[in-house]
C-alpha cells in the first residue's frame, strides 16, 4: 500500500441527499492496493458514502477525489472507466447470458470488435472460476455464482478500484469465505484497490486492511483503523460492541 499516494481521498464530506445530511465532516483516504471496509449498522450512511464515491450521487459538501478525478467536476464516463461496482444482489440482467452480462461494459465503453470483447469477457470469467458458465442465464446460478459474475463484469474494463456492496450478504459461510479469497487474490495479483460495504465480522477480519466505521446516532465517522486494533484498542463503546459481538476472534 502506498500511503503517500492515496487513490481515494475524502475531505470534510457531508454525505446525504438534497435537504438531508446523513453524515457530517467525514475524512479518510484509501491507499492503492488496499482493501478498505465501510462499516456500521443499518442506516448509518455507509451505502450513502459509497454512492458518493462512485459518482452515483453528487457530493453535497466537501471534496472526494477518486483515481485522480474530483467528483462533481469529473465527467461521469471518465469515472466509470476507472472503477467497477458490484451491487448487493449482483444486479445481473436476467435476459442476458452470463457472457453477455460481462461483455456489456466492453460494448458500452470500447470500440473493440465482438470477437475481442468475447475473449476478454471469457478471461474475466476464467479469473472468477466461471468460464464454464458463460452460456448460462442468471436464473440458473446460485447466489455466490451471481456475485462472482458481477465481479467479472466489474473487472471487464480493468479498473483501478472495485466497489463491493455487501458481497457476503445472503451467502453461506463456505461460499462467503471463497468470495473473500477471490477478493484477496485479485488484490494480490491485479493490484486492485477494494472498497467494501459490509457488516460481516469474518469477512472484515479476513480481508480488510483498514476500515472506517459510522454511527447513525452521531451522524459521524467514529472509528478509522485496522480491524484488530479497533476491536482490541478502541475506547468507544459503540465500536467495541460492534467488533466484539459473537465470536470476538471474527471466525
Amino acid at each position: 500500500m502506498n500511503v503517500a499516494d492515496p487513490i481515494i481521498s475524502v475531505e470534510h464530506l457531508d454525505a446525504g441527499y438534497p435537504g438531508i445530511t446523513v453524515l457530517s465532516d467525514v475524512n479518510f483516504t484509501v491507499s492503492r492496493g488496499e482493501v478498505f471496509a465501510l462499516l456500521g449498522g443499518s442506516g448509518c450512511g455507509k451505502s450513502t458514502i459509497m454512492k458518493h464515491l462512485i459518482g452515483l450521487n453528487p457530493v453535497p459538501a466537501g471534496k472526494i477525489t477518486v483515481a485522480g478525478l474530483e467528483m462533481n467536476r469529473a465527467n461521469r464516463t471518465n469515472i466509470l472507466r476507472k472503477i467497477g461496482v458490484m451491487y448487493q444482489s449482483g444486479a445481473l440482467f436476467g435476459s442476458m447470458s452470463v457472457l453477455e452480462n460481462v461483455m456489456l461494459p466492453l460494448e458500452e465503453f470500447t470500440r473493440l470488435p465482438p470477437a475481442a470483447r468475447r475473449t476478454l469477457a471469457l478471461m474475466q470469467l476464467e479469473l472468477v472460476g466461471l468460464r464454464d458458465a458463460a452460456e448460462k442465464m442468471p436464473a440458473d446460478l446460485s447466489g455466490g455464482m451471481k456475485k462472482r459474475v458481477a465481479i467479472a463484469r466489474a473487472l471487464a474494463l480493468e479498473p483501478e478500484i472495485l466497489f463491493l456492496d455487501e458481497p457476503s450478504a445472503g451467502l453461506d459461510p463456505l461460499t462467503s469465505s471463497a468470495l473473500d479469497d477471490l477478493i484477496l487474490r485479485l488484490r494480490d495479483t491485479r493490484g486492485v484497490t477494494f472498497v467494501v460495504v459490509t457488516h460481516e465480522l469474518p469477512s472484515i477480519f479476513k480481508i480488510a486492511d483498514r476500515c472506517a466505521m459510522f454511527d447513525r446516532a452521531r451522524h459521524s465517522m467514529v472509528a478509522l483503523g485496522r480491524p484488530v486494533e479497533l476491536r482490541e484498542g478502541s475506547s468507544d463503546p459503540f465500536v467495541r460492541k460492534f467488533f466484539n459481538r459473537g465470536d470476538s476472534n471474527g471466525s
